[in-house]
């Protein structure tokens, strides 16, 4: 049962995809657009478009469909990677044997999914020692060249990207998938520290300003949002959504994209058993979006922007634009973007009302967090009250079982001892009356010898 069924953020299923119809979901740090549609736009003019929209079948491409992104772009981007690589606008070309690229595709073919440190046996083995030294001259060059524009080496990093995912050309779409993804983490675990945050952009003040902004509407209740929270009827200890929050905070912790998405997604899904917990309908959309929105409010996750804008920057195409992270994802982003230009309307106030709240004024989270805090205090006394009675119920029963148990081993002994000094009685008695028959014996055993002997011989 939920307590208002108000809601004050609506956005709708079509409103999360990518504005040009494509397919993919959109993102507002892209104007609406999916990641590969804004690059597209941010293409020199003339530059041919790049296909995007669904297959015939109704499937959505990933790399395959992304091989004539390096053909496309060759005129204005490959001579700068050449010479970034090689030095010269003609690298080395070694050749790969047939067999030992059959050898190096079978074992990357028998890899299980997420299975990183195999990932890296098997880079660092012989067969794989091209790959790996493309890995290698590429970490070094990123390294050496760490000055460059943040939105340019954003672009080397997705152009390697592809490079690599070409040679597994051969393999299906989701094996490719799950190989880039170990491939992203080995290199953006190398590269985090020359590109989070890169002094080339605004991330760090876009931090503060979000950070300011966000602990400047501290004071926004959950029932402004029209986050769906449990009634006093339904038995909730703590607040509901608090697995969400510490999943969200972990997020800067992590160095690579997809890790960064995994918090993302972990938290999501915990916003959606929190709602699940307390209704028995399905938690729809605008009600995860709310809640998202009081989780980042509640959060104000450290260095919120610049987590958004690395996994942006350097993430997999794939993980954004389709499938469960790439949905999260753009909610996360909506979700920022609702708070950066909340308003009193958005949150069924008027201009009065909202300015009241922001200078101080007004403070209706107080009073409601000092009730919320009461009552959970009473609940937890009450709790704590009827586990103490049951402890002390416990321990009588204990004492009691106790003392009957000593009573018994008390009388146990009693009776074992009174036992034992009749079986002394009994053996010395015995012991008498064979002492008695034996002597008896003896002595007729004398008479009879005496008997038997007759008139001794005097020798008269």
């Amino acid at each position: 049962m939920w307590a208002d069924k108000q809601r004050a953020i609506r956005v709708s299923q079509e409103e999360l995809l990518c504005k040009n119809a494509c397919g993919y979901y959109g993102n507002p740090a892209w104007q609406g657009f999916c990641s590969k549609c804004w690059r597209d736009r941010a293409r020199p003019a003339g530059t041919p478009r790049e296909e995007t929209r669904p297959r015939s079948d109704g499937t959505l491409p990933t790399f395959s469909k992304f091989e004539e992104k390096k053909n496309i772009e060759k005129g204005r981007r490959i001579n700068t990677v050449r010479r970034l690589f090689w030095g010269s606008p003609s690298p080395p070309k070694p050749q790969e044997s047939s067999e030992s690229r059959a050898n190096v595709l079978k074992a990357y073919q028998n890899l299980e999914p997420g299975d990183f440190p195999a990932f890296l046996k098997i880079l660092r083995s012989p067969p794989s020692q091209r790959l790996q030294s493309r890995c290698t001259a590429f970490l070094n060059t990123m390294e050496a060249y760490h000055d460059l524009p943040v939105q340019k080496q954003s672009d080397l990093v997705q152009d390697f990207y592809q490079s690599f995912a070409e040679y597994f050309s051969s393999f299906p779409e989701a094996q490719v998938t799950q190989i880039m993804e170990h491939v992203e983490k080995l290199i953006m675990t190398r590269l985090h520290k020359w590109v989070f945050c890169h002094d080339s952009c605004d991330d760090e003040q876009k931090d503060l300003a979000l950070q300011r902004r966000i602990r400047s509407l501290n004071w926004v209740t959950p029932q402004m949002l029209g986050v769906p929270f449990p009634d006093k009827t339904v038995s909730v200890t703590g607040d509901p959504f608090l697995p969400a929050i510490t999943a969200i905070i972990e997020m800067d912790a992590k160095r690579a994209p997809q890790d960064k998405l995994a918090c993302v997604t972990k938290c999501s899904q915990h916003v959606f058993e929190a709602l699940s917990r307390s209704n028995s309908e399905p938690a729809n959309a605008d009600d995860f979006l709310s809640s998202l929105v009081y989780v980042v409010l509640k959060a104000n996750p450290p260095r919120l922007h610049s987590n958004m804008q690395y996994v942006i920057r350097f993430g997999l195409p794939h993980s954004l634009m389709a499938g469960e992270s790439g949905y999260y994802f753009t909610n996360l982003s909506c979700a920022v973007a609702f708070i950066e230009k909340l308003d009193g309307p958005a949150l069924n106030l008027s201009p009065e009302e909202f300015d009241g709240y922001m200078l101080g004024q007004r403070t209706p989270s107080a009073l409601n967090r000092r009730q919320q805090v009461v009552s959970d205090t009473q609940n937890l006394l009450e709790e704590l009250k009827g586990r103490q009675e049951k402890l002390d119920q416990g321990m009588d029963a204990l004492n009691a079982q106790l003392q009957k148990w000593v009573q018994e081993v008390h009388s146990q002994l009693d009776e074992t001892r009174s036992q034992f000094v009749l079986a002394q009685k009994e053996m010395t008695a015995q012991k008498e009356v064979s002492l008695s028959t034996q002597d008896d014996k003896e002595q007729s055993v004398v008479v009879l010898e005496d008997q038997h002997a007759g008139p001794k011989d005097t020798g008269c």
